[in-house]
């Protein structure tokens, strides 16, 4: 009997040995598109490469560069503008919805279908997002102002990408409209790991439905809103495909860029690296993109902690 428990155990070390064969390719994968990437373009950032030939050191001089950069952090604050507007109607969108869908007087019910229906704009491609919203809202062909002039609103045709006010605050409605279905599918998660114990307690005592959300959703919803706050300062920072080609793509005579206000910052970063050929310049703003989107989401965990004390 020992002998054969003796002569089991390689036979248990084979089997796992095998196991982390299955595993070999996705950390290759990982290591290789991933992590090797990451530490690449911190090596870059310090250095002068201009994506051919040697990369000569120069230190923090990118970093210095980033920090006096004028056109930089204008771009940093067009995308933060568009953001803002984003999320502030993103987050309206899915806390409406998640306040009615939640209500246990309303008892609404179908909740699977609303879902679908608000999550498939996040489902259509960018591109075709901004193709067709370019072609709608077109200077001097689009649907939108032909409808204005036809019921005599306006008389000529409104530049609405061509004008720096509607411009990025359309580029920040559209981004809302593709992603309030994400953030009010993770809103309602939230709210349904709520005892519902809380909501009968409160009905009973007669508690209206904006107490019973500003009381018992709210404060319960902190760490969700947390978690969606954070990813959309992420996704929101990093802002690129939606006003580059609703921008880039824009004829002068349609739309173009009205005063810069639809250049963000990873379309900066993306100049510098892919048309200019400083890929060591653009390193050091994405790495400093990396440490401002860190900073506040540290000040955010710590604002969160600080209420829950």
């Amino acid at each position: 009997m020992a002998k054969n428990k003796v002569m089991a155990k390689p036979k248990k070390r084979d089997r796992n040995n095998t196991a982390y064969l299955f595993v070999l390719p996705f950390v290759i994968v990982f290591l290789v598109f991933s992590v090797y990437p990451v530490f690449r373009t911190l090596y870059l950032s310090f250095t002068n490469y201009k994506g051919y030939g040697d990369a000569v050191w120069a230190g923090i001089d990118n970093y210095k560069r980033v920090l006096t950069d004028k056109f930089f952090w204008r771009d940093l604050g067009n995308t933060i503008k568009i953001w803002g507007v984003n999320i502030i109607v993103q987050l309206g969108l899915a806390f409406l919805l998640t306040i009615v869908f939640s209500d246990i007087k309303y008892k609404m019910r179908g909740l699977a279908v609303f879902r679908a229906i608000y999550y498939l704009p996040n489902l259509i491609a960018c591109t075709s997002v901004a193709f067709l919203f370019k072609t709608l809202l077109d200077w001097k062909y689009g649907t939108f102002n032909q409808i204005l002039v036809a019921m005599g609103l306006t008389k000529t045709p409104i530049n609405w990408l061509g004008q720096t006010t509607t411009a990025p605050m359309i580029v920040a409605l559209l981004g809302a409209w593709m992603w309030f279905g994400n953030s009010f599918i993770v809103l309602m998660a939230g709210v349904q790991g709520i005892p519902k114990d809380y909501y009968e307690a409160a009905a009973i005592d007669g508690a209206g439905r904006w107490k019973v959300f500003f009381k018992i959703t709210l404060p319960l919803l902190k760490p969700i809103l947390l978690y969606v706050f954070i990813t959309s300062l992420i996704g929101g920072l990093q802002l690129f495909d939606l006003p580059f080609l609703i921008n880039g793509t824009a004829g002068a005579s349609t739309a173009g860029d009205p005063a810069g206000t639809l250049q963000t910052a990873v379309m900066y970063l993306y100049k510098f690296g892919f048309e200019t050929h400083q890929v060591g310049y653009a390193s050091a703003i994405a790495y400093t993109l990396f440490f401002i989107i860190l900073i506040v989401s540290l000040i955010q965990f710590k604002l969160l902690d600080t209420k829950e004390d």
